[in-house]
């Protein structure tokens, strides 16, 4: 019996290594550190981490707001080595559910990564605007796309 839950608990410690190395949460910086922004963001976690080309990759940015809000647009642009590489802007409405009620909220947002897209470093700038188009966040956050070995065809880009 003692040897079965031994078994199990490897096997439980097996599944647990896999699911956190595959969610990886991330330092952010706020755009401009002097601003006081209305909403506050708590946290940004990334999945998968490490972020693989030609597959969907999940930001998840955890905010808190004092005020209700029932409209705005969610801002991105993706710069490379500081180069910009890809904007897009969206309803915030379509990202999380309206009205947002004061308090904690979510956003998350998915993207399928090209299968083209060069390894290094990436600079995800995100601007949450209410309705009448005023700043209610800025953040940056880094991430990266890099080279793994795949036993098969040696250096491969992920």
């Amino acid at each position: 019996m003692e040897g079965i839950r031994i078994r199990l608990f490897v096997v439980l410690l097996y599944f647990l290594s896999i699911t956190v190395s595959s969610i990886c949460a991330t330092d952010f910086n706020y755009c401009n550190k002097k601003k006081e922004y209305s909403v506050e963001v708590s946290g940004v976690v990334i999945s998968p981490d490490p972020i693989t080309k030609g597959k969907v990759t999940s930001f998840t940015i955890s905010a808190f707001t004092d005020k209700a809000l029932s409209s705005g647009k969610v801002v991105i642009d993706v710069a490379y080595f500081g180069f910009h590489v890809y904007g897009q802007t969206g309803d915030l409405c379509a990202e999380t559910s309206c009205p947002i009620l004061a308090g904690d909220f979510t956003i998350s947002y998915s993207q399928l990564l090209p299968t083209y897209a060069p390894p290094g470093s990436y600079t995800l700038t995100l601007k949450i605007q209410d309705g009448d188009k005023n700043e209610l966040t800025c953040i940056k956050f880094d991430f990266s796309i890099g080279f793994f070995f795949d036993s098969k065809r040696g250096l491969a880009d992920s």
